[in-house]
């Protein structure tokens, strides 16, 4: 059984009540992605890098085994550290009215409960019952091919993730990038600036998109560029469950 660890700061909730939600969907409904700044101090991010080295996790993950790039990642056991569940039902809380609207708008027949352990109790009866938050380390030559963390048939629009090391510090290179594909357009690519404790939301798989007609399905994936030198932790918050 994992060891539960405390967080050097207090619970997530207040931090991230004070994110400016309205700003956040917002950004999401127009771009795909958003950026709530500072959502972790440098302690809490040096904390979460040291749980990397602990019994925490359910299965390690190098990615140049399964060709998904080079670094590796971990995935968190149930279960999680207080840090992280809190955060997982803290962000449902503030995404599923953005994600009921995408739904809408996409014409998708899926609805979502009313709080996360409704949602991961569906995820557990259709047999996603592995957790997913993880914590990524890239070293010098490391990077990850863009994807998506979509896991099985169930799945929750958007996800959370949280850079844990600073640029031009602990490591440079390492930008974030998203890439979205429109019907009858070529790949449109973004590197999203973050600093040590900026979280970044993003959609997992397809989100709405304005048309002619309504509202057109873009695709979008995300990964890593090279890291020249250092170390890039990152913390994955992903808020559907694995098969």
């Amino acid at each position: 059984m994992a060891t539960m660890i405390e967080p050097v700061r207090g619970m997530p909730r207040a931090v991230l009540s004070a994110v400016d939600w309205a700003a956040v969907e917002r950004d999401l409904h127009a771009q795909g992605f958003a950026v709530a700044r500072g959502v972790f101090d440098a302690a809490t991010c040096a904390e979460v890098r040291d749980w990397y080295a602990q019994d925490l996790f359910r299965s390690r993950v190098v990615m140049a085994r399964h060709g998904f790039g080079q670094g590796e990642y971990q995935y968190f056991s149930y279960p999680l550290p207080t840090l992280i569940d809190e955060m997982r039902h803290e962000l449902y809380a503030h995404l599923a009215p953005i994600a009921a609207i995408w739904a809408e708008r996409l014409g998708a027949d899926v609805s979502y409960a009313r709080d996360l352990d409704g949602f991961l109790a569906h995820c557990h009866a259709q047999g996603q019952k592995r957790p997913t938050p993880l914590l990524l380390k890239y070293g010098p030559g490391d990077y990850n091919r863009l994807h998506q963390d979509l896991y099985g048939g169930v799945q929750f629009p958007i996800q959370a993730a949280v850079l844990l090391s600073a640029p031009g510090h602990d490591f440079d290179g390492g930008a974030f990038v998203l890439t979205e594909t429109a019907p009858r357009r070529q790949t449109r690519a973004e590197a999203v600036p973050l600093g040590p404790g900026d979280m970044v939301l993003f959609a997992v798989n397809q989100r709405p998109v304005a048309s002619a007609k309504g509202f057109s399905r873009v695709a979008m994936r995300h990964g890593v560029s090279t890291v020249r030198t250092g170390e890039r932790y990152t913390l994955g918050v992903i808020l559907h469950d694995a098969a």
